[in-house]
């Protein structure tokens, strides 16, 4: 009884550790759409969301994740073992042969020992403690890998379709640069141009043939990446993408950043880091404090096997061991554990501000970038003109051919230029559904995580 008062009594309790920065009221901007867990069907892309399901059940990376966090709940399952008694069978068999014929003499014996160590001070609690909050810090961290991994399948997957989109583009502008050449050189035929006008036209040519052997090689590229990022071999065969990237959904309701902050998974793992190592802290100070083990045992000794069972012995006794003089051992342990609390305070209020932070970048990114496309579509829209303008010149004998090429190279790269930004506009909407999403079922957790939540 006074072993319980003192358990119950000397436990130490930890409160909630706040956060060490104050969130902002809200985000700087916000839509009114509903973001789906998985945040990738927002695109209403059937394709993707079946490269994402395959490679977050495929992609070893995030199986070694899994594993981590497999070995935590085990480390956690090994030292909640020390709340519990332990109990030993011990057999022992002894022949003792005499000098004389029959002499020979046998032993025999059985018996139960059984330790316990009380928690006065609550020391094996708090390490049970900080091995639960580790187990779901690593369940947090393999929610972030699954997270991330959908994101790189996203953008790997939209990179290659842009990509295709390009090569497209090319292919059509290698064609108007070998039709401009043949009318050139007609005109070069009949004495109507000079043959600095075929040389230049031809350069292009060859320029634009250079850049399709670039792109060839960026979308093989991509191509591995996603086979290795789906968990197969980088020469694997990709199904076609498709070659145009699909109408950016609506804004998203960004909601509180208080929110976010509980939401995301990163975020989750540094304050169960943090409270871990408070666990740990608390440990280690009740390490400085006596402890007290309960030993008890019962066993039998016989001669002969058919008496084994007619007398036993037992004994109970307990064992209180105080620390003296360590040298400073303790001490010193206490203060390393101290100061990595500290450090994983600042960790969990730096991962609030970065996540804030990923928040208000990917808003102002997505909205500087829409003013940009519009600005190259008005650009490629006074190019187009002023191609078609300087072009009818030309053929008429009005103006030199090198404002026709300078025209149509700038043209060109403003197509190709505004290819490249409406992926790049896409891959700022995947930032913010990545800044702002939360961890999601990946067909693992079931049945598997009973100690995480």
């Amino acid at each position: 009884m006074v072993c319980l008062l003192l358990i119950t009594g000397c436990a130490s309790s930890r409160e909630e550790i706040p956060a060490p920065v104050a969130p902002p009221e809200s985000f700087s901007d916000s839509g009114d759409a509903t973001m789906p867990d998985k945040w990738w069907r927002a695109f209403d892309d059937d394709p993707l969301n079946q490269r994402v399901d395959r490679a977050l059940g495929s992609n070893l990376d995030l199986r070694v994740a899994w594993q981590r966090l497999r070995e935590a709940r085990a480390v956690l399952d090994r030292e909640s073992a020390s709340l519990f008694p332990d109990l030993d069978a011990n057999a022992d068999a002894e022949t003792r042969r005499g000098s004389e014929r029959g002499s020979d003499t046998e032993q025999l014996q059985l018996g139960l020992s059984s330790s316990y160590e009380v928690d006065l001070w609550g020391r094996i609690g708090s390490r049970v403690d900080a091995e639960r909050f580790r187990l779901q810090a690593s369940y947090a961290d393999y929610q972030t890998a699954a997270l991330s991994l959908s994101a790189e399948v996203t953008r790997t997957w939209y990179r290659l379709m842009e990509e295709r989109s390009q090569l497209e583009l090319i292919n059509n502008q290698i064609q108007t640069n070998r039709d401009v050449l043949r009318l050139i050189e007609t005109r070069f035929g009949s004495g109507q141009t000079q043959s600095a006008d075929v040389l230049r036209q031809r350069q292009l040519l060859e320029s634009t043939r250079e850049q399709k052997l670039t792109i060839e090689s960026r979308i093989q590229v991509f191509e591995h990446q996603l086979a290795v990022l789906l968990g197969k071999p980088p020469r694997s065969a990709i199904d076609q993408a498709g070659r145009s990237l699909p109408e950016l959904p609506p804004l998203p309701e960004t909601g509180l950043p208080v929110e976010l902050v509980q939401r995301r998974p990163d975020v989750r793992r540094a304050h169960n880091r943090l409270r871990a190592a408070d666990a740990a802290l608390a440990a280690a100070i009740s390490n400085q404090y006596p402890r007290l083990t309960l030993n008890a045992s019962v066993s039998t000794r016989e001669n002969d096997a058919n008496d084994l069972f007619d007398n036993w012995a037992s004994a109970f006794a307990g064992n209180l061991v105080a620390p003296l003089i360590d040298a400073g051992q303790r001490d010193a342990e206490v203060a390393r554990s101290r100061s990595i609390k500290q450090q994983r305070l600042f960790e969990y209020g730096q991962t609030i501000l970065t996540a804030f932070q990923e928040v208000e970048d990917a808003l102002i990114q997505e909205k500087k970038q829409r003013r940009r496309i519009e600005s190259l579509e008005e650009q490629l829209r006074l190019a187009d003109a002023t191609y078609e303008q300087l072009r009818l010149e030309y053929f008429n004998g009005v103006t030199d051919y090198i404002d026709v090429l300078n025209t149509l190279t700038d043209r060109q790269e403003l197509r190709r230029n505004l290819l490249s930004a409406e992926l790049e506009l896409l891959e700022f909407r995947i930032a913010l559904y990545r800044a702002l999403a939360g961890g999601f079922d990946t067909g693992r957790e079931t049945g598997e995580l009973s100690h995480n939540e």
